[in-house]
Formats: C-alpha cells, structure tokens, sequence
C-alpha cells in the first residue's frame, strides 16, 4: 500500500463522479463526455500521485473497458478499444528509443562523450557548463528519456566536477561556488535539447500523434527543422543569461580538464561496443532524417536499431527485459494516448476548441497566438511531467488556435515544445528536475525564481527568433 496515497486516490475518485454525472452539454456524445470524466480522472491521479502512473493507466484502460464508453453496447470492441494504444507505433517508437539508449550508458559511450568536451571546454566554469550542454545535445536524439540523460549520464558527472572544485553538498556555503550554476545549467540544457529532436523526450511524439489526430503531419526532420533554430539559441544563451544574473564564485576551473582527462584514461581505449553503439547512432539518424526516400518510417527504423545492437551483442534480450522504464512508459503511454485519440474521435475535442475558439473569434490569429502559448505555457505549474500536461491540454488548445486560424504546424511544434520548456519552472516540473534539486545546490526560492526569468527567455526566444525561422521556412 505503500505506493497508495488513500487521500489523493479519493480526491480523483470524487471527481471524476462529479463530472460524469454533471449532465451533458449539448452538442456532446454522452459516451464522450463520461471517457472526459475517466480521462480527468486519470491525470488528476497522475498529478497527485495518487497511484503511480502505470497503476492509474491501467484504471484508465479497465474503466474504458468496463463502462463500454468507446463502444457502447458491444464488450468485445470495447475492450479491443481500449487496448488499441498499445498498436500505435509511436508508442513502441519511444519504447525502442529507450532500448537503443540502454546502449550508450552500458557502454561507457554517453560518459566517455560528456569526459571529452569537459577536457575540451572545461578551462572555466562557462566552458564547463558548455560541454556538459554539449554531450546532452549529442545524446538527446537518440536516448528518448531526458531524464535517464540526466540521471545516468550527465548529473553524476556535473556533481563530480563540483565536488572537485570544492561545492560539497552537505556544506551550504560552498554551493554558489561552482554546483549550483552547473546544476541550473545543466538542467535547463536538458529542457532545451529535449525539445530540438522528436525523439529526445516522450512528450514530443504524443503531441506529434494528438496533432495527426486534427489533420497536422509533423516527421522527425520537419519537427527538427523547425525546433533547431529557436532550441540552438535558447541552447548558446541559457548559461550565458545564468551566467550573468546566477553566476559561480568560481570563474576559472583549469584542474577540470586534466580531471577528465585522467577519468578518460581509467575507461581505457574506445571499445568495439562502443563503436557498434556510434555506427547505429549514425544509421539511426539518417534513417530518422531520410526515412521517407527509403519509405521507412522512424518506427521501423528505430527496430532496425534496436536488431542491429541485439545482433552484434552491445545489447542482450536480458538488458530489453530489464529496461523497467521503457516497459512501464509503453504502458502508461498506450493509455493516455488511447484515451486523447477517442476524447478526438469522438467529437470532445472538437467541440471544446470550437467553443473556447468562439469567446476568441473577434481576435485575429496573431493575437490569438500568443495567448494560446502563454496560458498553455504557465499552465505548466500545475503539472509534474510535460507528458501529463500534453495528454491534459494539448489537443484542446491545439484544436482552439486552428479553429481561430493559427498556422497548424507551427502551433503543434510550438506547443510541443512548451510543455518541456515550462519545465524550467519549478523543482519538480519535469522528470529530471528532482534529480538535480536532489544535489541541493540550488534551493527551493532560487529555483523557482530563476525558472521564471528562464522561462520568459525561452518564450521571447521562440516568438521572436522562431516567429522570424518559421516565416522564413513558410510555416506561416
């Protein structure tokens, strides 16, 4: 019972009761309505923690199945729609990608990467930050779990280097030094490359499968496209802004270089695994930016991978087995997909984006725009996890802003983006936020001060710099 909260698991009981026996609003399929009453439900557990996340999905897809909302009268279909996530291949894209990243932390390569910039850039605090940014953004397309990046590559090694330079822990008065800059740093790089690549984090392909659901296509490469410009910005001006307005006492760190230098050392000569683990890194990429000359999709091409490591022995059937968060993510993933496909299919969504769109229509879709990303944008403190944002509010602030005529594509990357982000806000609003406010470099009033500066930094970044991008590549 541990894993329990009793309170919050009665609070999402009670109100996912009252909005079921709310009547119906006119115009909705009633069946609609009672899966919205199962779909808060769900992310209001997630967000309490009432339960972990696999154990409200599966409620989820049990109460779909059980009260026959997505096919009323007919079990069988019922139930077959409710497992129906579990089929949708950007699920097991994001799956496999977990799988493939197994690949570069048992190899050493996602460590020997980030030992390298250090030794390159480490002369200073600032190049410190730069080359720990730098293995992330090499890491990010291919390991999906930004925080597995953070928590099994980046943050051991940021917290070893400043523990060398003299910020310990456990000694307050020595955190300004060097740790607490490295870890705001470090940390919001994760947000930023996590939001350049589909594949860098598990909220960018469900916003990508929500926006096919209203007729908006979005491949790796045009996601890439897109993001680079705006994301490579915010990645070359966030430490530089921490910098100056959260800066080290320690300026210069000419001991780090050496430091990586003798850790390069230990790990020895690059290894045949290691290798292997670079030329499917290299086949993956090109069949995720070219997959449609050779009419593979990034699916395919992400089990092309995964076979190729299996086959060559860098990874084994036990290491897929035992990866618990890419099975425990194509659970709870298949679930919240599920449920915001039919939300979609069955009317909710449109609905709701025609009916807030129509207290919107005497705006033109530029000042529309900016609203739309501002509230969905702040909206992030509410929420521990961008997927459970994307699966909350994405498809009914999407459907808004194209019901009031917003370029689509761009709104979909846009808001994609957002809801990784805003996760520079607060301690807890994404997956490696805890891991790095774990270190306790960086208290509690700090972080959340700095987060909102950053936060508006970002957002200029992609109005301004991405607005003028977009034009450009005629997006709109």
């Amino acid at each position: 019972m541990k894993e329990i909260n009793l309170k919050s698991l009665i609070i999402t009981i009670v109100i996912g009761l009252v909005i079921w026996f709310i009547p119906v609003p006119d115009g909705v399929k009633p069946n609609a309505w009672h899966l919205l009453a199962i779909f808060a439900a769900t992310i209001i557990g997630i967000i309490l923690k009432a339960a972990p996340m696999g154990t409200m999905a599966m409620l989820g897809i049990t109460l779909c199945a059980a009260t026959e909302v997505l096919a009323p009268g007919d079990p069988v279909k019922s139930i077959t729609n409710a497992l129906s996530g579990f089929g949708n291949s950007t699920i097991w894209l994001i799956g496999l990608a977990f799988f493939i990243a197994r690949g570069f932390i048992k190899t050493g390569l996602g460590t020997r990467l980030a030992y390298n910039f250090i030794r390159i850039f480490g002369k200073s605090s600032l190049g410190l930050a730069y080359g720990l940014n730098t293995a992330d953004l090499i890491l990010a397309p291919a390991i999906p779990s930004n925080t597995a990046r953070a928590g099994g590559v980046i943050f051991p090694i940021m917290k070893s280097i400043a523990v060398n330079m003299g910020s310990e822990p456990d000694k307050p008065e020595t955190h300004r030094k060097i740790g607490a800059f490295l870890t705001l740093s470090s940390y919001n790089a994760n947000m930023i490359t996590s939001v350049i690549f589909l594949t860098a984090t598990a909220s960018n392909p469900m916003a990508q499968k929500f926006a096919k659901d209203l007729g908006i296509t979005i491949t790796w490469s045009s996601w890439f496209v897109a993001a680079s410009v705006p994301g490579l910005v915010c990645f070359l001006l966030a430490p530089l802004f921490l910098y100056k307005f959260y800066p080290p006492e320690l300026k210069k760190t000419g001991d780090a270089p050496a430091m990586a230098a003798v850790k390069l050392k230990e790990m020895g000569a690059v290894t045949l695994q290691e290798w292997l683990m670079v030329i499917t890194f290299i086949i993956l990429l090109v069949l995720w930016i070219f997959g449609n000359l050779f009419a593979i999709d990034a699916t395919t091409g992400a089990l092309i991978g995964l076979c190729i490591l299996l086959l060559c022995g860098v990874l084994t059937w036990e290491d897929v087995k035992a990866e618990k968060g890419a099975w425990d993510t194509i659970v709870w993933f298949s679930s919240l997909v599920m449920i915001g496909s039919y939300l979609n299919s069955l009317g909710f969504v449109g609905w709701f984006g025609h009916l807030v769109g129509a207290k919107m229509e005497h705006l033109s879709w530029q000042m529309a725009f900016p609203i739309i990303i501002l509230v969905y944008s702040y909206c992030h403190y509410m929420f521990a996890s961008a997927t459970a944002q994307a699966a909350a509010m994405y498809s009914v602030f999407l459907a808004v802003g194209i019901s009031v005529g917003v370029p689509g594509t761009m709104l979909a990357i846009f808001l994609g983006a957002c809801a990784t982000l805003m996760g520079a806000l607060t301690h807890y609003g994404h997956g490696p936020a805890p891991i790095f406010f774990g270190s306790t470099y960086v208290d509690m009033k700090d972080w959340w001060k700095h987060g909102f500066f950053t936060s508006t930094m970002f957002l200029l970044i992609w109005f301004v710099v991405g607005g003028i991008w977009w034009k450009v590549i005629g997006l709109w």
